[in-house]
């Protein structure tokens, strides 16, 4: 009867995960563990969403790669999926376009009776899986709630000109909402103080400490390995042999999209609605 009066909650991360470290897991514990100690959402699944190649962000390797890591590092969790739609179009998808495609998945779901597992059935779903769903079962999921999970390096980035349409931004946090991660050097709720549209929508910005620092950043594992030096223990083992055994990131993949314009700046930049 508790869990049903909760809202349950579906998390989406969407990023380049190039590669994917420890902290991205991580991200997803901490968001869960603390929405539900809130006594009012019951976190019942997490999705991993790889950018694809059409972001042209210097050093990104091949969207194959990133979501076959991404799935390495999420095999033995029970509850987290990697989802390669976004990774899979031709052309640079905006996040909220990402969120609208995964809300549009879960309402459908809802009308085929598709469902997620929650962790209690201590059971990996895969979302292409189908199950016959109960009436209970239904009757649940009319409350589930599609929620963005970022650092907050990428909260702090919707006040960088031209990467981010406002329009977006207000879709993003006002119907959706977010749940912010915090770092060491970042003040998230100084940020959204100073910013009125996200002040506004502040009720649906969930902002976590992380009362353990953990600085892992992707960019210093790429640095890492291309200087040979070992980034054991900062990135599942199983990723890390994916990137031994296929050779990846080296001085010359660093170089991909070298001088070529961010795909959202590109396109903002001449956007007369920004």
């Amino acid at each position: 009867m508790e869990n049903e009066r909760r809202t349950r909650v579906i998390l989406l991360a969407c990023g380049s995960f190039n590669p994917i470290t420890n902290m991205h897991l991580r991200m997803f514990e901490l968001a869960r563990d603390y929405l539900e100690d809130t006594g009012r959402y019951e976190v019942v699944q997490g999705i991993l969403s790889a950018v694809g190649d059409g972001y042209k962000k210097q050093g990104l390797i091949e969207a194959f790669h990133r979501v076959k890591m991404a799935r390495l590092a999420t095999e033995n969790s029970d509850w987290i999926t990697v989802d390669a739609w976004e990774s899979s179009q031709p052309e640079w998808v905006e996040t909220a376009k990402v969120i609208r495609h995964h809300y549009s998945e879960l309402t459908e779901a809802k009308q085929v009776g598709d469902d997620v597992d929650t962790v209690k059935y201590a059971k990996k779903r895969r979302i292409e899986g189908n199950y016959v769903e109960s009436a209970s079962d239904h009757n649940k999921k009319e409350a589930t709630q599609l929620m963005l999970l970022c650092g907050a390096d990428v909260l702090e980035s919707f006040g960088i000109p031209n990467l981010w349409k406002e329009e977006d931004i207000a879709e993003i946090v006002g119907r959706f909402g977010l749940v912010c991660i915090t770092r060491c050097g970042a003040d998230p709720q100084k940020f959204i103080h100073r910013s009125d549209m996200l002040w506004k929508h502040r009720k649906n910005i969930h902002v976590v400490p992380e009362w353990v620092a953990n600085e892992i950043s992707a960019t210093h594992v790429r640095r890492a390995l291309r200087r040979g030096q070992s980034v054991r223990y900062l990135l599942p083992d199983n990723v890390l042999c994916y990137i031994h055994d296929n050779q990846l990131y080296s001085a010359e993949s660093e170089q991909n999209n070298a001088g070529v314009v961010l795909a959202p700046l590109q396109k903002h930049a001449g956007d007369p609605a920004i």
